[in-house]
C-alpha cells in the first residue's frame, strides 16, 4: 500500500513516516508534503492509495484536500490525523471517518490502517465531515440522506429514535428524517447541547418540546405534539434538574 504525508510540522512528518515503518510494514511512503498544494501534486504523481493528513496547516485546511480533485479522481482514503477538541472528534465519528489523534499512538494507527485494508471502496462522507466541523455552535447539523447532505436545524428536532444502526430524526411539522447512524452517534454529537437529553436506550430528546413527565407505567414524557416516550430512571432527575437550568 503506498501512502503520502501530508503535515506542515517537519517533526510530525519524521514521528509518523518512523512509526509507520515499524508497526505498519505493509504501507510504504511514497512522500512526504508540508501544504496541501505539495500534497496535490504528489497524488497525481504517486497515486496513493492512503493519504495520511493533517486538519490545520497554514494556508490550507486539510478538509480541502479533496476540493481540488474531481469525484472520479479520488481512488485514495484519507487518515486524519489532528490535535482537535472534542467536539471536532465527535464530528469525525459521526461522519463515519477514521482519524488519529496527536500524538499518535502507535496501536492507534495500526488498527486505523487495518480497518481501512478492509474497506472496499473509498468512503464518501468526508463532505459531511466538512460541513459538521464548519460549525463551532451546532445551529445546524448536515446528515447524509442517499447522495445527498441535509442540513437539518437542531431546534427544529423534536426528538430521535435509534433502531440498531438506523436512527429516526422527527422535526417539526411533522418531518421525519431516517439515518444511517446509530443512536450513540447523535448522543456524542447533540448532547453537549443541555437542550438535548438521552432519556432512554432508544430514544434521545429535545427538552424545548417536553410538557409532562407521568410517573405511571415506569415513567414516560409527554412532548407538544402528544407524544409520550419512555424514560429511564436513571434519567428523570437528570431531565427535570436540566429543564429547571434551561428556563433559569
Amino acid at each position: 500500500m503506498k501512502a503520502i504525508i501530508i503535515d506542515d510540522e517537519k517533526r510530525a512528518r519524521l514521528n509518523l513516516t518512523l512509526l509507520v515503518k515499524e508497526y505498519c510494514p505493509n504501507v510504504e511512503i511514497v512522500a512526504e508534503c508540508e501544504n496541501l498544494p505539495e500534497g496535490v501534486k504528489a497524488i497525481h504523481k504517486y497515486q496513493p492509495d492512503l493519504v495520511l493528513l493533517d486538519i490545520e496547516m497554514p494556508g490550507h485546511s486539510g478538509l480541502e484536500l479533496l476540493d481540488f480533485f474531481d469525484e472520479n479522481e479520488v481512488k485514495f482514503k484519507i487518515i486524519f490525523t489532528t490535535a482537535y477538541h472534542e467536539y471536532a472528534l465527535q464530528a469525525f465519528k459521526f461522519s463515519a471517518v477514521d482519524y488519529l489523534l496527536k500524538p499518535i499512538n502507535p496501536e492507534e494507527l495500526s488498527n486505523a490502517i487495518a480497518r481501512l485494508e478492509k474497506q472496499k471502496s473509498v468512503e464518501s462522507n468526508y463532505s459531511l465531515l466538512k460541513e459538521t466541523m464548519k460549525q463551532d455552535v451546532l445551529d445546524k447539523i448536515a446528515i447524509p440522506s442517499g447522495s445527498n447532505i441535509l442540513f437539518i436545524e437542531t431546534n427544529s428536532i423534536i426528538c430521535i429514535k435509534g433502531d440498531g444502526a438506523y436512527s429516526e430524526l422527527k422535526c417539526t411539522n411533522q418531518v421525519i428524517h431516517v439515518v444511517s447512524r446509530n443512536l450513540k452517534n447523535f448522543e456524542d454529537i447533540l448532547c453537549n447541547n443541555p437542550r438535548f437529553v438521552r432519556v432512554h436506550k432508544s430514544h434521545i430528546v429535545n427538552t424545548n418540546f417536553v410538557v409532562a413527565y407521568n410517573k405511571s407505567d415506569g415513567g414516560s414524557i409527554e412532548l407538544k405534539d402528544g407524544m409520550h416516550l419512555p424514560i429511564s430512571q436513571d434519567k428523570v432527575q437528570y431531565l427535570l434538574d436540566t429543564i429547571q437550568m434551561i428556563k433559569r
